[in-house]
């Protein structure tokens, strides 16, 4: 058998490398997917290459009305929900915080903070009519470390590990598993932006300063990413809530 088979899985930032991989794993594992995100034609296209199991809902994660929306659409199309890989999230400016406007911060944290706490907000109630659930929050290992020039996003990061401490606490008696997963650097959209804007003429100079960085030598992939997605939502992890599981090949272990 499948190890999400009979669930139901809602992915935000599903049009991102990570999000991407994540619907195509859960669905290959039998789940049914609501993939959430603003790109409309990249969802509909990512729809149609996954099938009846999967659906999609243009939304803005730091609106309340469109989180409860995307959570009513996946209860009407498939019955419920299990899942919520609250996955969606932007890195903002690089730059030092004085320099860092407040519309930037403000919009990192609106995105990074308010989208995954919306997302409990609704979709935990509906998880708890199905006896439980899983709640996976993509933090980073900026949320474990400062970083120069990333400060929004390392603010950002941290918060959402004290959101899924407590909502582990509170949810914990209606079976409601809460984690959160510390990616290090992963060969995607967004170090290609930060490796841009940390050094326009030199990003590929930025790489191999962060390559240097880690222990394995080399930057993680969107399928490590989204395997370690698949243990915390399926019933494997089942006696995991509240922790940080961390994906940096090594980064933080100097």
């Amino acid at each position: 058998m499948t190890r999400l088979e009979g669930k139901v899985a809602i992915i935000t930032g599903a049009t991102g490398g990570i999000g991407r991989t994540t619907a195509r794993l859960f669905v290959r594992e039998g789940a049914q997917v609501m993939l959430v995100d603003r790109d409309t034609d990249t969802l509909q296209s990512l729809c149609s290459e996954l099938g009846a199991k999967a659906r999609f809902e243009q939304a803005d994660v730091s609106r309340p009305a469109d989180n409860l929306r995307c959570v009513e659409e996946a209860v009407q199309r498939f019955g419920g929900v299990d899942i919520l890989f609250a996955n969606a999230g932007i890195e903002g400016s690089v730059c030092p915080l004085i320099d860092l406007s407040p519309e930037i911060f403000e919009r990192v944290w609106s995105v990074n903070v308010m989208g995954p706490f919306l997302g409990i907000k609704y979709a935990a109630p509906e998880m708890a009519k199905r006896g439980g659930g899983s709640i996976v929050i993509s933090s980073s290992i900026a949320g474990l470390i400062g970083s120069r020039g990333l400060g929004a996003y390392v603010t950002s990061k941290h918060a959402v590990i004290g959101l899924a401490r407590t909502a582990a606490l509170e949810l914990a008696p209606q079976h409601i598993r809460v984690n959160t997963i510390h990616p290090g650097p992963i060969d995607n959209r967004m170090m290609r932006s930060i490796e841009a804007q940390a050094a326009p003429d030199h990003a590929e100079d930025v790489k191999h300063g962060f390559e240097a960085q880690i222990a394995l030598g080399r930057y993680g992939t969107n399928e490590e990413i989204a395997n370690l997605a698949l243990f915390l939502a399926s019933k494997e992890s089942s006696y995991c809530t509240g922790s940080q599981f961390v994906a940096d090949g090594g980064f933080t272990a100097q």
